[in-house]
């Protein structure tokens, strides 16, 4: 795994020695750091300090299922650009760390963490005019998971968790059991992460629909993992913690799609499901002020299948702002379907 700072491990080195600067200035981590599973309690709260940062205002957080991030750079770009929201969660990267685009993205003004894998999976999360602080690599509860699924850094005083649930099909068999068992781990790691005492937000792709208002009116996904009762149950799980569903807190009766398949139409049809999820601890709902879904970036040319949702939330000290623009809410085209 590559980072654009070794300021991700703050608390093995004093701040204030020579030491902790010469690695901020290292774009990988050494050996003795590189398996390391995650920091304690303590050291996450330093670390979400550490990362504090004065945006002078709101905070824009973003989740995007990108679905190869090397072949969809330029969606990617022209979306920051357009958007310019302050930290972004990558998905299906499908990249090894390698192949990851640091420079692009650092030349669009955005600092990463990254986890990649051959041809399949891979996180990231990206922050802008700052440099992610790496808490972890990956979900615990499983020591043999090599799959690049999740990762957690502190930005701008907020503690992200960055995660690619498996998609479970077909079930039942090894795949479903593969997904509830890490659902089941990521409701364990959410736990403590709600009691930790500092903001936290867990954004992805979790591949559940979470209730049939979150799908198109259709019977032909009936069997498929995404709507079983099992994986709902599972997203239900995390939800009594305490966690708030950001998106459907704020749009109760809206479909909020944000993600169509590219067969049979979907697109065109505005045949979608609802996969792309916000979860934001009391810590952090208390701030939210907007959230919504950039449908039109699924319409463009060479576009993922998913499309980007997003948060906004009030600065710390902030009493009031004035609304955001709403999110681009185009219906589907046939001439810009895929």
């Amino acid at each position: 795994m590559r980072v654009s700072s070794l300021a991700v491990r703050m608390h093995l080195v004093d701040p204030q020695s020579r030491d902790f600067h010469a690695l901020a200035e290292e774009s990988q981590l050494p050996p003795f750091l590189s398996k390391m599973s995650g920091m304690n309690p303590r050291q996450v709260r330093l670390a979400v300090g550490f990362a504090q940062q004065d945006l002078g205002g709101p905070m824009k957080i973003a989740t995007f299922n990108i679905n190869n991030v090397r072949k969809r750079l330029a969606n990617l770009l022209e979306w920051l650009r357009e958007s310019e929201p302050d930290v972004v969660c990558l998905q299906e990267l499908k990249a090894t760390d390698r192949e990851f685009p640091v420079e692009p993205i650092r030349g669009a003004g955005y600092g990463a963490a990254w986890r990649g894998e051959k041809s399949w999976n891979g996180v990231a999360i990206l922050s802008r005019r700052s440099e992610p602080v790496v808490t972890r690599m990956e979900l615990p509860g499983e020591a043999g998971d090599a799959q690049s699924r999740y990762l957690e850094a502190a930005v701008n005083g907020i503690l992200v968790g960055c995660l690619y649930a498996p998609n479970g099909n077909p079930q039942p068999g090894p795949k479903f059991t593969y997904k509830l068992r890490w659902l089941e781990r990521l409701a364990g790691h959410a736990a403590t992460l709600y009691r930790s005492g500092v903001p936290v937000i867990l954004a992805g792709d979790y591949n559940v629909v979470p209730t049939d208002r979150d799908i198109y009116p259709s019977t032909s996904w009936a069997r498929n993992a995404l709507v079983q009762p099992e994986s709902r149950g599972a997203f239900r799980k995390i939800l009594d913690q305490g966690w708030i569903d950001a998106i459907r807190t704020l749009h109760p009766d809206a479909p909020m799609y944000t993600f169509w398949d590219y067969m049979r139409n979907r697109w065109q049809r505005d045949a979608g499901l609802r996969l792309d999820h916000l979860l934001l601890n009391a810590e952090v709902a208390e701030r939210l002020v907007d959230a919504g879904v950039d449908r039109t970036v699924r319409g463009r040319d060479n576009a993922s299948d998913h499309a980007p949702a997003w948060i906004l939330l009030r600065g710390t000290g902030v009493k009031a702002i004035k609304r955001p623009r709403k999110a681009l809410q185009a219906k589907p085209t046939a001439s810009r379907a895929r």
